[in-house]
């Protein structure tokens, strides 16, 4: 993903994954000298499902698609951005494939050996689950902050009446996700307790008037996972128990004799 400036008041820009500030300040990962900008005018925010343009507290003007952003939006490509006077165009930058080696290997499906060193998608954190209604069966990662509405430009667009078009916001934290409701008509719940703002804990659930999500946390299920597969076996049975299952074997041999028997005296 990167940033490019058609009227050239910076170079284009290769955003990273994670929080990307944009201002005049020169830590920022976009540094814009420009009059009308503010030391940390703007946030981007790169996670493995797209990108979030976020307005801080005391930042500066924001637009996307000439749409004023109060909060945060989630970016497309082709967007264009008003960073206070800065125009800019927000592109997704996709990994070029490298050519089969030869019509053989093109044919077995094969692809050629670079030597690069594949990077593997890291598995999120925390997963939104739908559990009713239109997002039933339905996952969400999130990696990062995530508007949840009716709106079709929101990261999670739920398409139900019954939810605001910018209905709630979550974002990861080290245990959970921290919930805010964005002044929805019917309310953001969790585990059925209205909340203004709050805190979803993995297994906790998230409900936006009647849509309802669960809060799950894939890695922690793995290390569970592989916690039970280290841990001892259970003890043995009780003696008791374990004389009975002494003796069924013999009863079937027993069983077995008398039917071997019986068909053998019924021929004679």
């Amino acid at each position: 993903m990167k940033l490019v400036f058609p009227h050239g008041e910076h170079p284009q820009v290769l955003l990273s994954h994670g929080v990307n500030r944009i201002g005049r300040s020169a830590d920022g990962a976009v540094v814009l000298a420009v009059e009308g900008i503010l030391d940390h005018h703007c946030e981007i925010h790169v996670t493995g499902t797209g990108a979030n343009l976020q307005v801080p507290a005391n930042g500066g003007e924001v637009s996307v698609n000439g749409k004023p952003v109060q909060d945060i939006m989630a970016l497309r490509a082709g967007d264009t951005l008003g960073i206070g006077p800065v125009q800019a165009r927000f592109n997704v930058v996709e990994a070029a494939r490298s050519a089969p080696s030869s019509a053989g290997a093109a044919a077995a499906g094969e692809e050629e050996d670079t030597g690069a060193t594949r990077v593997r998608m890291a598995v999120p954190k925390f997963v939104l689950r739908g559990v009713s209604g239109a997002v039933f069966g339905k996952v969400f990662p999130v990696q990062g902050p995530v508007v949840i509405g009716r709106a079709a430009e929101a990261d999670i667009a739920v398409a139900a009446d019954e939810i605001s078009r910018r209905h709630a916001l979550v974002k990861p934290t080290q245990d959970g996700l921290s919930v805010e409701d964005l002044g929805s008509s019917n309310g953001t719940y969790i585990n059925g307790k209205r909340v203004q703002q709050g805190f979803l804990k993995p297994g906790d659930e998230l409900r936006l008037d009647a849509v309802r999500f669960i809060l799950v946390a894939p890695g922690m299920e793995m290390a569970q996972q592989a916690t039970r597969l280290t841990q001892p076996s259970e003890p043995a049975a009780p003696a008791a128990a374990g004389g009975i299952s002494k003796w069924v074997p013999i009863m079937l041999t027993a069983a077995a004799i008398l039917v071997i028997v019986a068909l053998f005296l019924s021929r004679g």
